[in-house]
């Protein structure tokens, strides 16, 4: 353990939907939500607007609509998330070479191996914090003048205690926790609050009267141990008291993204089973979207009542981030086990992995609704369809450009027309127009910047020099 705070935890504030009310001015102040807006769609992301609401990630989108009706309803731009992200990312670098990206908007960062390295290490122990405190600020203030987004940062001595800060810290905040204090902050939590302390392990702790973390680290190791098994005991005992080495990794790289729910009573009925496999399946995309990344291989894992493992996979024609797509294939998959005498666990995993931009993803709706429609035409005419429904896909939230309008997104579309407002993020809010699904001057267009004078990426820095770089706003006709 570290006698000084010089880990952090960056996470950014709502921000998928940050980044659509500072790309979309009309939408600065309003409940904005996005995800899924299918009909089994979840909540990727819900703006403080609309969480006042009680609308909150992983929510189904249903529920959402039914609680904040007035919101803006978008299917996310990953695109224009990975540019922010690689533009944070890129500060947080600047601070240290050792930073652990966890998803698009949270990372850690081990300021020791930084520049600010020997000063922190040589300093002693109220000079090494309000330097920490110092970079802290400064970097918020970076992220803020470069992007328009705000952040939220702990500092600990640990992963585990800057993390946990981070949370505190929320929204657009700055939370410090001294080398020493770990049991006295962790102290009055729920057990959820500890990573790895997950619904069922909660009931299990519950059952037996360990209610927050003091509780948990009163118990001692071997009651945990006895209660949740040896390893997750025994790391979840290590966490109560405030115990955490792991070190800050660069660059990690997964190979595969998944979530899995272990159950209190072993699951016999086959609707169950794929309920189940629904929600999981959703867990996992959320998980993908947040990494900004698809996969090829959907796998299932089930452990049965006799705590045998057995894994399925199947792997699809190109990697996909598509909800609908990678459940059913989960649901596919488990229609396949033999459930006989229960079910204990199941997982919903994705691995080959591998970047994807949005008009990836438009391309691949464009692709498989034309083989679907059309699979009985030549060649040629299956080319022609494919653009004509490529033109017909608009999506709420999607950046276009009209030939004499210029940039805009669409609000909606249906009944064969689009609506779209013509604004930028340097704009104020801008005026709104309809058109034909069909209409040969409304395109695709890829994300402008968050910043007037950012060129292909979201960095403006001040917007000195940026004549011309950038169109100005349109006048919406």
């Amino acid at each position: 353990m570290r006698s000084l705070p010089s880990i952090i935890h960056l996470d950014m504030d709502a921000f998928f939907a940050a980044v659509e009310q500072a790309a979309k001015p009309s939408l600065r102040g309003k409940p904005v939500i996005v995800g899924g807006l299918g009909g089994r769609g979840v909540v990727s992301t819900a703006s403080y607007e609309a969480r006042r609401f009680g609308v909150h990630s992983a929510m189904p989108m249903a529920q959402a609509r039914r609680l904040c009706p007035n919101a803006a309803f978008l299917s996310g731009r990953f695109e224009a998330y990975r540019q922010v992200s690689e533009l944070v990312m890129g500060l947080l670098r600047e601070l240290s070479p050792l930073v652990q990206p966890l998803s698009l908007d949270e990372a850690f960062v081990d300021l020791e191996a930084g520049p600010y390295g020997p000063a922190l290490v040589e300093a002693d122990h109220g000079t090494g914090e309000r330097l920490v405190l110092a970079l802290a600020e400064d970097l918020r203030a970076d992220i803020q003048r470069r992007t328009g987004l705000t952040a939220s940062v702990g500092a600990a001595g640990s992963k585990l205690m800057a993390k946990i800060a981070s949370e505190q810290a929320k929204p657009d905040g700055l939370v410090l926790v001294e080398p020493g204090q770990e049991r006295a902050v962790l102290g009055p939590m729920p057990v959820r609050a500890l990573p790895g302390v997950g619904p069922a392990t909660e009931q299990a702790l519950r059952r037996a009267g360990l209610n927050t973390v003091a509780d948990l680290a009163e118990a001692g190791e071997a009651e945990l141990v006895q209660l949740l098994g040896k390893a997750h005991g025994a790391g979840v005992h290590q966490m109560s008291i405030g115990l955490d080495d792991r070190p800050v990794v660069a660059d990690q790289d997964a190979k595969s993204v998944s979530v899995e729910d272990t159950f209190e009573v072993d699951l016999a009925d086959r609707d169950r089973v794929l309920r189940e496999v629904d929600v999981l399946a959703a867990r996992c995309v959320r998980r993908l979207r947040a990494a900004g990344r698809s996969g090829r291989t959907v796998v299932l894992k089930v452990r049965r009542f006799d705590f045998s493992t057995l894994t399925r996979s199947e792997t699809l024609r190109g990697p996909t981030d598509d909800e609908s797509v990678i459940t059913e294939t989960a649901r596919r998959l488990a229609s396949q086990v033999d459930i006989t005498g229960g079910v204990r666990l199941l997982g919903v995993g994705v691995s080959q992995l591998a970047d994807y931009t949005q008009e990836d993803l438009f391309a691949q709706a464009v692709r498989e609704s034309a083989q679907e429609q059309e699979s009985a035409q030549d060649d040629e005419e299956r080319v022609e369809v494919a653009e004509a429904v490529a033109v017909r896909h608009w999506m709420p939230g999607q950046d276009v450009r009209h030939a004499e309008l210029g940039p805009g997104w669409v609000q909606g579309s249906g009944v064969g027309r689009v609506t779209v407002r013509f604004e930028t993020p340097w704009s104020g809010p801008g005026r709104v127009r309809t058109f034909s699904v069909e209409d040969p001057a409304l395109e695709p267009a890829r994300p402008l910047p968050l910043r007037e004078g950012g060129g292909d990426g979201v960095d403006g820095g001040d917007g000195e020099g940026a004549e011309g770089a950038a169109e100005g706003p349109a006048s919406g006709g």
